[in-house]
């Protein structure tokens, strides 16, 4: 027997159900009308539409404002996750069509020195999948953003995710030969003296890393930046001291860019990790990559697993 189609009414536009997201995630029909590139007016027509369509309120008019109501809300959190989903899809098969393909989130430096080196690799062993990469430094959203994957620091736990531990983060202070003109630091202590480069993300390393050498916290607040990026750049025009990950501290050091300012690395609070959400556990080009990574891994000692 012929599997029968669902009722029209209940398989609303597209433009409809993107308005409804949108006004739920944004907040404002001002704020959706600007995203879809719509008129607030458009906006107000889309989800009038989808209201008669499936015959329930979703918004509450209260003179030029726009309300979810509780089964608007409920409703829109539903078709979030089919509306990435749908999206995923299809950038994959806009950019590879007939190919495996996997939308991967990574962080800007540990993605481009840690990462990219190695993806040569996988793509000889699987040419059929294609490796997609964006950079993220906050944690990716998998319900609202179209990714399969992604890497990102922690401690392991994400809801309603899995996780691959990729390596552990080690720390090095490292700065410019200038700064230290006047002679080198002798005890971790000194170092509480020097300007200090902190990483937004990482918020207390530098706390840590003191109490870790017996040192009194830092005596100024130093600057911030937001990527390892710029805070490399920072140390290496003489700003300051900067904790950098081995991977990125080695490299500088190696070059001359850069000289240890004190001590060796020291065993930071968080760790590298490939995440993916419950839902793609059985997606064939994530597995793939997943089991290959496994295989580029490192144990407690930063040593090939």
């Amino acid at each position: 027997m012929p599997a029968r189609s669902l009722p029209r009414r209940y398989l609303p536009s597209l433009a409809s159900l993107r308005a409804l997201e949108a006004l739920d995630r944004l907040g404002t029909a001002t704020a959706a009308a600007e995203e879809l590139s719509l008129t607030q007016s458009a906006v107000s027509r889309q989800l009038q539409v989808l209201e008669d369509q499936l015959g329930a309120s979703l918004i509450l008019r209260n003179k030029r404002r726009m309300l979810m109501t509780d089964a608007g809300k409920r409703y829109a959190s539903e078709i979030r996750a089919a509306l990435s989903q749908i999206t995923r899809a299809s950038m994959q098969l806009h950019v590879h069509p007939g190919a495996g393909g996997l939308s991967l989130a990574i962080l800007p430096s540990f993605g481009m020195r840690w990462l990219v080196p190695r993806l040569a690799h996988f793509a000889t062993l699987h040419p059929d999948v294609t490796v997609n990469l964006s950079t993220r430094l906050n944690v990716v959203a998998f319900d609202t953003e179209p990714f399969d994957a992604a890497i990102q620091y922690g401690n392991g736990h994400w809801p309603n995710c899995q996780s691959l531990l990729l390596r552990y983060e080690t720390l090095i202070p490292i700065c410019s030969r200038d700064l230290l003109k006047n002679g080198p630091v002798k005890t971790a202590s000194d170092l509480s003296s020097l300007p200090l480069l902190h990483i937004q993300t990482r918020p207390n390393a530098w706390n840590t890393w003191l109490t870790q050498n017996d040192a009194p916290p830092p005596k100024t607040s130093g600057t911030q930046f937001d990527q390892f990026s710029t805070i490399t750049q920072a140390a290496i025009h003489g700003l300051g001291v900067a904790l950098l990950p081995d991977f990125i501290a080695e490299q500088e050091l190696a070059a001359g860019r850069l000289i240890n300012a004190y001590g060796g690395a020291t065993r930071s609070l968080g760790a590298y990790y490939l995440v993916w959400p419950n839902r793609d556990v059985s997606s064939p080009a994530l597995a793939l990559f997943r089991d290959w990574l496994a295989t580029q891994t490192e144990d407690e000692d930063g040593l090939p697993r």
